[in-house]
């Protein structure tokens, strides 16, 4: 019940609520958690997200035999975003700290979804059942990546719009994932 509130209401109205009132098409998270106004925001906003992450994959990582490489995609993703809010992003004081605020976002976010991949391919190679189940899914997945991708080039810079879909799609995935996969692994 705690994870489904964060999932479909904390991080979608907490995220919407950050980057309220910047342009999402030329502005960042990163750019927009640097001011000194929303630092606290900034780092909040990447702890609620990391941990639920953590605790929703985790559950998930259970119906694995072995999870052990997810386990380390998981961690690392969620080390690197904890030092991505944690690194100021400032890159005309600190061009550095800026360098590496931005390999940090950028890894983390990757791994992340690589993780995600890698449980719902072995999610879906458990039994047939599970791989029919889990189509919508995999889908759904290639889908946020396509999308990203396109908001990427249309924006040419990681934007907010892309950091808010990919945030809010992959949380519901993530959720939806959770809440169902009981139905079909629990047998």
């Amino acid at each position: 019940m705690l994870l489904s509130c964060i999932a479909y209401a904390v991080i979608p109205v907490y995220t919407l609520l950050f980057v309220s009132g910047t342009n999402w098409f030329t502005s960042n998270l990163s750019v927009i958690g640097s001011l000194p106004t929303r630092r606290a925001a900034f780092f909040l906003l990447g702890v609620i997200i990391g941990l639920y992450y953590y605790e929703a994959l985790k559950k998930l990582l259970v119906y694995l035999p072995h999870p052990i490489l997810e386990h380390r995609l998981l961690v690392t993703a969620l080390l690197l975003l904890l030092l991505a809010v944690t690194t100021p992003y400032l890159p005309e004081s600190v061009p550095l700290q800026a360098f590496l605020h931005v390999v940090f976002a950028f890894v983390s976010s990757v791994l992340l979804a690589l993780c995600l991949y890698l449980i719902l391919w072995r999610l879906s190679a458990l039994s047939p059942d599970a791989r029919q189940f889990l189509r919508p899914f995999r889908l759904s997945m290639v889908a946020i990546t396509l999308v990203s991708g396109l908001l990427l080039i249309l924006a040419g810079i990681i934007s907010s719009a892309l950091e808010v879909f990919f945030i809010i799609a992959t949380t519901i995935l993530v959720q939806r994932l959770y809440v169902l996969s009981s139905c079909i692994f629990s047998r």
